[in-house]
């Protein structure tokens, strides 16, 4: 113990004038006890050499509580302005045992010999009634308080820990519940520091830092204080209060502390905290990969050493649950951590399928559907330990320091996913009952949102297998432009979108481009997308103008919607935005309409990017105006992009921006459409995509004139045969004479038909593409019907002919009449 010095001035005349805090630490009197009073009161036996004017010596001082101190003093004079001394300065130090006259008190630090005499109570003894003193120096007979007060007993008694530190932050005193708690006895602890009676080097140091402010400030102190004590494994959570101890004179002397043990309730907000983390962190994506890690990240190392996470292989595969027993199913590891770096106790990597032991935690656990604990002294614990010791990896030892497990099922609406398993190896603390409640809440947030990311890959799947079977799977062989696509589901929570794309020949060698969008997502939006799709097939098919097309299936949609009233009797929402475009190659003209959707980018053949301006139209299913169409005359070789939305917009850029992205992207040198789309995904795609992206490229072709033979008819039924002789040459110059019978047959139907039933003008056009086109023009609007001749009609038969004889045929409605058309197909 460190030596207490103290310092006392005497005036000539043998009075106390002055009396220092250390003397009163050494003696027990306060300064207003001893000042004004003479100095050989406080002296149990007559000073050596009869005098205190001796430089140094040892001498026995009466104690307040009646005992004696030995201790060596030094004197010191104190001169005035004449010279001669006024007084004295005397300071004094225990004595060793060695320096003790004969009966004096051991010093504070020395220890009592064996055998050896108790020291007399003096006439200045305290009545056995006296208060005991918190702040006596170890080893006093305050310190030994053979009859404590009431006073005493209370703070000895206390069921919270108390304990009295020095200004040094020494233990002057401790009661029962403090000396239990650290798990040493009362003298072990006196006199030492705080710091060397606590086994947490980590905190350790904030509570003395605490102590330290009391003693410097003055002011009380109140703090929450975790540390494992030396009497126990599990760490302790402790209210703390700190005050400062005063003498009578106002001056600090010491810092009192109380402790009460708030363990349960700090371990109660810890469990909370934990779970409304969980609440927040474990399935912030819709993928259980991820949130097996989010539930792994969340537990290590605050609640485990090792955590694992192994689920049945039908969650992976999104499907439903089989009727199988889930403890004799095969477990996949997706998701493991540890405390450690390299997770040494892994046995099983990611990826890889196991197969619990019967008894095992895991194994009970899936069995019983409950949480289970299990640790050191359970025989089937080390069975387990052994067992998974020999298929360590790298030819550790796994898990050899682990001493305490609980395996708790991952179980949403009653079904069984997997199992997760929670190890602690460096923790001392084994896990019990209320960690295995906890372990279970968490595993269930944990299981609903795997099941939920399990729900959400099913549907996702069945609504992208749904979209890429409405989709075209290879684009139909067309001579107009050449075209390639890209389609990307977004991987968002709101699902599959219902953007698609549709490349249709027309009549005529033409071809129609198609870019739609439906609003919202999932299945519902998918089955309106294929909806839409099949429904602009269909009108293609009856070669209706762009503009005409889309106020058609604008009608669909606003039907549509009325027909989707919920059980609530509320109408359901329906939208959609639609481009469609229709190039033909002979003359080059490029003719589209838009419903609400993104105009499209041409680059002509020197380089040149522009947005097409037109009217974008309001959305289909919103109604009110009518759509207009836009016509272009394009050089041979100009690339036309179509797209959706999700490819320019998002909530975090300009649309403007990624628009002139999309523009530099689309001028770029490429080896071909298929490397453009890619260029211009990587370019323009945002990172984190949250809508579907349809992208259709098409670079546009021209049927020159050598391919293409038109004839102006008079309406003159005696010119049918100049005409069919006409077409017939044209076939021979074009090296097909197998086709010439049917041609001749088909034109002689059509071109009589249009002198007897049309208008002039007439027109005649033949069409060497993949297939052999005959076309029959007139100004007028009405359009001819298939229809079966009875036996004695004179006419009916002409039509019936030619859609015998050719591929197929049609009719489709020009702004000055109409045009009738039939395709067969060319000789091999």
């Amino acid at each position: 113990m460190e030596q207490v010095a103290a310092a006392a001035v005497v005036d000539i005349r043998g009075v106390v004038t002055g009396w220092s805090d250390g003397a009163r630490r050494l003696t027990g009197y306060p300064a207003q006890e001893v000042v004004g009073r003479a100095v050989r009161e406080l002296i149990a036996g007559p000073p050596p050499g009869g005098s205190l004017r001796s430089p140094a010596g040892t001498l026995v001082l009466r104690h307040r509580d009646g005992g004696a101190v030995p201790v060596r003093v030094r004197t010191c004079p104190l001169h005035g302005a004449d010279g001669r001394p006024y007084a004295y300065a005397v300071t004094a130090e225990p004595a060793l045992a060695a320096e003790s006259p004969p009966g004096a008190r051991p010093s504070a630090d020395s220890e009592p010999s064996a055998g050896a005499e108790p020291p007399t109570r003096t006439e200045a003894s305290p009545r056995p009634d006296a208060a005991p003193r918190l702040d006596a120096a170890p080893g006093s007979a305050a310190a030994t308080r053979p009859e404590p007060t009431l006073a005493g007993q209370a703070f000895e008694q206390a069921s919270m820990s108390m304990s009295v530190f020095d200004t040094s932050q020494r233990y002057l005193r401790l009661n029962a519940t403090a000396r239990r708690i650290l798990g040493v006895a009362e003298e072990e602890v006196l006199g030492r520091a705080y710091p060397g009676t606590v086994d947490d080097t980590e905190r350790s140091p904030e509570l003395l830092e605490r102590l330290r402010e009391v003693t410097e400030t003055g002011f009380p102190v109140r703090c929450e204080h975790s540390v494992r004590t030396p009497s126990g494994i599990r760490e302790h959570a402790w209210n703390i209060e700190m005050w400062p101890v005063r003498d009578t004179t106002d001056d600090i002397v010491g810092v009192a502390l109380a402790a009460f043990d708030s363990t349960g309730q700090h371990r109660a907000r810890r469990r909370l905290a934990l779970l409304n983390e969980a609440a927040t962190t474990i399935g912030t994506t819709l993928d259980v990969v991820r949130t097996a890690e989010e539930l792994v990240d969340l537990v290590v190392p605050r609640f485990a050493d090792f955590v694992s996470v192994d689920l049945l292989d039908w969650v992976l595969g999104g499907e439903e649950p089989p009727a199988t027993d889930p403890e004799d199913a095969v477990l996949r590891r997706v998701a493991h951590g540890s405390a450690h770096p390299g997770t040494p106790e892994a046995a099983v990597h990611l990826g890889d399928t196991d197969v619990y032991p019967p008894n095992s935690a895991p194994a009970r656990a899936l069995r019983e559907a409950h949480a289970v604990l299990s640790g050191a002294g359970d025989p089937d614990f080390h069975r387990w330990v052994a067992e998974r010791n020999i298929r360590a990896p790298g030819g550790r030892p796994y898990r050899e320091s682990a001493h305490s497990v609980v395996a708790v099922p991952l179980r949403a609406r009653g079904i069984t996913l997997g199992v997760a398993v929670a190890v602690r190896t460096t923790q001392p603390e084994p896990y019990a009952e209320d960690d295995a409640v906890l372990a279970e809440e968490v595993a269930s947030r944990a299981a609903v949102c795997i099941d939920n990311a399990r729900r959400f890959a099913r549907e996702r799947g069945t609504a992208l297998a749904l979209q890429r079977s409405l989709l075209p799977r290879g684009l139909p062989g067309q001579s107009a432009a050449e075209v390639a696509h890209r389609y990307l589901p977004c991987g968002s929570f709101a699902g599959i979108g219902g953007d698609w794309f549709d490349v249709i020949p027309l009549s005529g060698s033409r071809v129609a481009l198609v870019v739609g969008d439906v609003v919202g997502h999932g299945i519902p939006s998918t089955a309106t997308m294929g909806r839409l799709c099949m429904a602009v097939r269909t009108l293609a098919d009856v070669d209706l103008p762009p503009d005409e097309l889309l106020t058609h299936l604008d009608d669909l949609v606003t039907h549509l919607a009325g027909d989707g009233v919920s059980d609530g009797g509320e109408v359901a929402e329906l939208g959609a935005t639609c481009l469609y475009a229709v190039y033909d190659p002979v003359d080059r003209r490029l003719c589209m309409a838009a419903a609400g959707h993104p105009a499209p980018v041409i680059v002509l053949p020197g380089g040149t990017v522009r947005l097409v301006p037109m009217a974008a139209g309001p959305p289909l299913g919103v109604g009110g105006l009518p759509f207009e169409a836009t016509e272009l005359q394009l050089p041979e070789g100009s690339l036309l992009a179509l797209y959706t939305d999700g490819l320019v917009e998002h909530p975090e850029r300009d649309v403007d921006r990624a628009t002139e992205e999309l523009c530099r992207a689309l001028a770029a040198p490429a080896r071909n459409l298929e490397a453009l789309c890619d260029t211009v995904l990587k370019a323009v795609l945002p990172e984190d995509p949250v809508d579907d992206v349809a992208l259709l490229l098409a670079r546009t072709r021209a049927l020159g004139e050598d391919r293409v033979a038109t004839w102006d008819v008079p309406p003159d039924p005696a010119r049918v045969t100049h005409i069919r002789q006409a077409a017939v040459e044209q076939l021979a110059d074009w090296g097909l004479q197998e086709a010439a019978f049917v041609t001749e047959l088909v034109v002689s139907e059509l071109v009589t038909n249009a002198i007897r039933y049309g208008t002039p003008p007439i027109r005649l056009r033949l069409i060497r593409d993949r297939a052999l086109i005959c076309e029959v023009s007139d100004g007028s609007p009405t359009s001819p019907h298939l229809r079966r001749a009875h036996a004695y009609d004179e006419g009916g038969r002409g039509l019936l002919l030619v859609a015998q004889l050719t591929q197929r045929w049609g009719s489709r409605q020009l702004a000055g009449g109409k045009t009738i058309w039939a395709e067969q197909p060319l000789p091999e």
